[in-house]
């Protein structure tokens, strides 16, 4: 394992780090798509992979700037092609900058005196973009020990490449030697041009038959408990109110013809002109989004709460959805050949793919046909070579598909699509090693908790073949995360951005806390919780991220946040008058705000899993008879809960109460006035008994305080900054007059002595000495000058 662990590591670390030559110039080996589509996958190409691993660029103020860069190969070898690597992406410096005019050079001497020209296009022309194609020179042969790039007029006002590769009989031997550059004061990363390549390559193509495991070989695994669909309504209260400030949202942000507009066009039928006051990037380059987004939401809400406009409005979606697909199940919002623009081909898919199961799930048959009809189509078509790679976070793509095999239409196809195209061999070694790099430096991507949501694909692999190499990979997963990126409170701490979020960084005042990461995390935690159902931390978890990033990112009616800022002042929503946006973390707020139910209760072939606390009633099966109880309780705001059993007839069967680990003692649990024991912090309490009509369950869950030290790098938080935790929920110190830091006269020791509740506020508090600051729950802060890592400068 120690061997493994420094292979990984030292992999991550090395990636960030004799013919006569003519002048005249012969056509490169390359194609190139000046409108960036193709038609299908084309294997005979090498396109470079999408990735967030540095590229070198130099700068210029105009494009007529001369720039060069050139290689010492050690001594005089002898090589047989020289290769170019775009710089190839989406955003930021490494996206373009191929040179538009340009020639290669061979030398003895490292200042050139004496030199070859080996390939010159500097008179012939403007070199076309190759986009994120490899461009190879391979007609003709030289020996030399310096290989120089001369760039004579540049695209962008820039020099970018990602690698330049010399080949000799087919290796390249220019990995690892030393890189100079013509501009010192301008170039970056002339070390990525001779890195070494990345576990998988540099290149799109990720197929690899020899990963499906063959069908009769897999041993699917049983969850030990399940989620209920349906069967739970919620009581007034905290919950409900986020379930119906969604509906709100959901019915308010976009009419029935904007949501459904990109599906009519792309099918040929006349549409209104596009509303200027929606961003282009989310409504036009991720064409469909937006109707998947209210099927998540909608779907799921409708499992727990009748709605007819709500329902309405998700049966005509899917119907036009199914009018627009075409002859072959293909039924997304943009064309087959614009697959592979911006995020299209795994975001959007992504979408729309769960959004119909969940328009499936809450009743509605013909979307799981056209979920079927859909993944009939893509399992076989021949974008599949290049979905991971070239389709931009790539990763997304892959829970759509394993999800549609555990509904009621799934196919072992889609399983071995995913291990054929998706799989990635080297990095779940890398996760199964605990290798942070994996994560915070994974070299196809930029930096993202959108990596959790391919860990929900990996989870659902090993429950459809039983292989213990993806539950390791999902243990160390998990392990990685919790141990670097998560604040007290649960919120994590990764999110995009140029390598930033080191292990253990948790930036206060960068975007953290990104609502789709906790998300995706809850998912990833509820697979763990089906199979381990004693391991109370997943439901910890999942607790903490509900309470403390998915409900605070709500704004009531008005909209949902993108970051759960933790020190200063919240986001306002990204939806608003003037400019409407349906961002990644509307979509997942939506879908999650619609999943609240189904974390209450879970059930077992012996019994009922009380897993969290919310007023509720919930019904299920038992051993084929009716199983009903109703939940009483204010939870968050104390811990009182009493549990009436609802059954119209009695029935012998085991309640399991959880007793959160955050409890921090044993709870004593009363059965109709009458002790029944105690439980543990951190298990679950079994009642197995017969249950009548009547029956009473009652217990009070102790609500500790809990006082954490910051200790991240923000700057100026190295010392003395303190969370407050009350039970599960994340308190914030929240200014109630005046401007400025918070900084209050209390200890770590004694801060929860000084607090003084407020009569009429649950979770509210005084602070003893201070007029100008309290104590509230995070999730209910809006507008509000708040810390939740105040400075604590008492003794």
């Amino acid at each position: 394992m120690k061997d493994l662990i420094g292979f990984c590591c030292g992999v991550f670390s090395l990636l960030m780090l004799s013919a006569p030559v003519s002048g005249q110039s012969v056509s490169p080996s390359f194609t190139y798509d000046n409108d960036r589509e193709v038609a299908a996958a084309q294997l005979g190409v090498e396109r470079i992979a999408y990735g967030f691993l540095p590229c070198f660029v130099s700068k210029a103020e105009n494009n007529n700037t001369v720039r060069w860069v050139q290689i010492d190969l050690g001594s005089r070898q002898h090589f047989d092609a020289i290769k170019l690597l775009p710089a190839s992406g989406m955003w930021g410096p490494c996206n373009g900058g191929f040179p538009v005019r340009f020639y290669i050079s061979v030398s003895d001497y490292p200042d050139f005196n004496t030199s070859v020209v080996y390939e010159d296009y500097t008179s012939q022309g403007d070199f076309p973009d190759p986009i994120d194609k490899v461009v190879t020179f391979d007609t003709k042969s030289c020996t030399g020990r310096y290989v120089r790039l001369t760039a004579t007029l540049l695209r962008g006002n820039k020099l970018a490449l990602s690698k330049i590769r010399v080949m000799q009989d087919g290796k390249d031997i220019a990995q690892g030697c030393p890189v100079t550059g013509g501009s010192p004061q301008t170039d970056s990363h002339l070390e990525a041009l001779t890195s070494k390549d990345r576990p998988a390559g540099e290149y799109v193509v990720t197929d690899n038959p020899s990963n499906v495991i063959p069908e009769a070989q897999w041993q699917r695994v049983n969850n030990k408990i399940e989620t209920p669909i349906t069967g739970v309504t919620l009581h007034d209260g905290l919950l409900k109110t986020v379930m119906e400030n969604n509906i709100d949202y959901l019915l308010n942000s976009f009419t029935f013809d904007e949501l459904v507009r990109n599906f009519r066009l792309k099918a040929g039928i006349p549409v209104k002109p596009f509303n200027t006051k929606y961003s282009n990037f989310w409504l036009k380059e991720l064409p469909g989004s937006e109707a998947g987004r209210f099927l998540m939401g909608a779907g799921n809400t409708l499992r727990w709460m009748n709605h007819s406009e709500l329902r309405k409005e998700m049966n005509d979606i899917v119907d036009v959805i199914d009018q627009c697909k075409e002859p072959d199940g293909y039924c997304m919002a943009y064309p087959k050949h614009t697959i592979f623009t911006g995020e299209r081909g795994a975001y959007t898919r992504s979408w729309v793919s769960q959004g119909l199961i969940e328009a499936g799930y809450a009743g509605n048959k013909n979307a799981f046909a056209l979920l079927r009809g859909f993944y009939d189509w893509f399992d076989h078509c021949p974008f599949l070579p290049e979905m991971l790679r070239r389709a931009y976070q790539g990763v997304q793509g892959i829970v759509p598909i394993t999800r549609t095999y555990f509904t009621p239409v799934g196919k072992p196809e889609d399983i071995k699509t995913v291990q054929r195209y998706f799989q990635e061999n080297w990095w779940m070694d890398s996760l199964s090693a605990h290798c942070p790099e994996a994560i915070w430096r994974y070299p196809y991507d930029r930096p993202h908790n959108y990596l959790v949501t391919a860990l929900e694909a990996y989870m659902d692999l090993y429950l459809a073949t039983g292989q213990e190499k993806y539950l390791d990979a999902m243990k160390g997963a998990w392990d990685l995360f919790h141990d670097n990126w998560e604040f007290p409170g649960g919120s994590l701490a990764i999110n995009e951005g140029d390598f930033l979020y080191a292990p253990k960084s948790l930036w206060l005042h960068k975007q953290c806390g990104e609502l789709c990461g906790n998300a995706f995390w809850v998912r990833f935690n509820q697979r763990f919780h089906h199979i381990f159902p004693q391991q109370l931390k997943y439901v910890d978890e999942m607790e903490k991220s509900i309470y403390n990033v998915i409900i605070p990112n709500q704004v009531g009616k008005k909209g949902i946040r993108y970051f759960a800022i933790l020190d200063g002042h919240k986001y306002g929503p990204h939806d608003g008058p003037d400019f409407m946006m349906n961002t990644c973390c509307e979509g997942q707020g939506t879908r999650m705000y619609g999943t609240l139910p189904e974390y209450l209760y879970s059930t077992s072939t012996d019994g009922i899993y009380v897993d969290m606390f919310a007023g509720s009633d919930f019904k299920c099966q038992i051993d084929g008879m009716e199983f009903a109880l109703s939940m009483d309780t204010r939870f968050p705001y104390d811990g009182q809960v009493t549990i009436k059993i609802t059954s119209s007839s009695s029935l012998r069967t085991k309640l399991y109460i959880r007793v959160p680990s955050w409890a921090n003692a044993s709870v004593s649990v009363k059965v109709n006035g009458k002790s029944a024991g105690k439980g543990k912090a951190g298990t679950y309490f079994v009642l197995n008994r017969q249950w009548n009509p009547g029956d009473i369950i009652a217990f009070s869950l102790p609500m500790p305080m809990k006082v954490t030290p910051y200790t991240g790098v923000e700057p100026g938080f190295e010392t003395g900054h303190f969370c407050l935790e009350c039970g599960p929920i994340m308190m914030a110190a929240v200014r109630t007059s005046g401007k400025g830091s918070i900084e209050l006269p209390a200890s770590s020791r004694n801060l929860a002595s000084k607090l003084v509740p407020i009569e009429g506020k649950p979770l509210h508090f005084k602070i003893k000495g201070v007029d100008d600051v309290e104590y509230w729950p995070y999730f209910e802060i809006q507008e509000e000058d708040f810390s939740c890592f105040p400075k604590l400068s008492g003794r």
